[in-house]
């Protein structure tokens, strides 16, 4: 293993229809616990252009950022210019059936589905609640991802791995 293998900064898109809560959350997240392994973006097929206010609430208590988020098309991605994703992971079981762009560099794809919070009905505490369940179940897999020793596996091997969180009961 080389030096700047050991080193190297890993661009990690998540990706979601709306690119409100969970993508956005998980982007927050994988920056946060990363602490700087990673460059996590999140964008959606169908950006609702809007972030959801209790997704906001739940990433403030990370301590990241909120101003830098932002609903996006995941069109930014595929132009020219834009950062080369190593991996892309779905959120949603929308997205992950959708044709999605050719991306640049063929980067590791995985699907990680989780309910979508903010289809969640009830009282504004009840929907805190599932805000902070899905917050809970991405911060497992995110943690999981975060400790895979990338520079020591074959690209297949961190593909398997990355399905196999995705099919992890959290």
């Amino acid at each position: 293993m080389s030096a700047n293998q050991a080193d190297k900064t890993y661009n990690v898109l998540f990706l979601c229809t709306g690119n409100s809560a969970r993508s956005i959350m998980a982007e927050a997240l994988l920056n946060t616990m990363g602490k700087g392994r990673f460059n996590a973006y999140s964008a959606g097929s169908q950006p609702g252009g809007t972030v959801n206010p209790l997704a906001v609430e739940q990433i403030k208590s990370t301590g990241y950022p909120v101003e830098k988020l932002r609903s996006k098309s995941w069109d930014e991605f595929a132009a020219p210019g834009a950062p080369q994703m190593d991996f892309i992971i779905t959120v949603c079981d929308n997205a992950a059936g959708e044709v999605c762009p050719i991306w640049p560099g063929q980067p590791i794809s995985a699907h990680w589905g989780f309910e979508d919070p903010a289809a969640a009905t009830g009282t504004d505490e009840e929907k805190r609640a599932v805000f902070s369940k899905v917050a809970r179940q991405i911060t497992t897999r995110v943690n999981i991802f975060n400790s895979l020793p990338f520079h020591t596996l074959e690209k297949t091997a961190i593909k398997r791995e990355m399905d196999a969180i995705g099919a992890s009961q959290v």
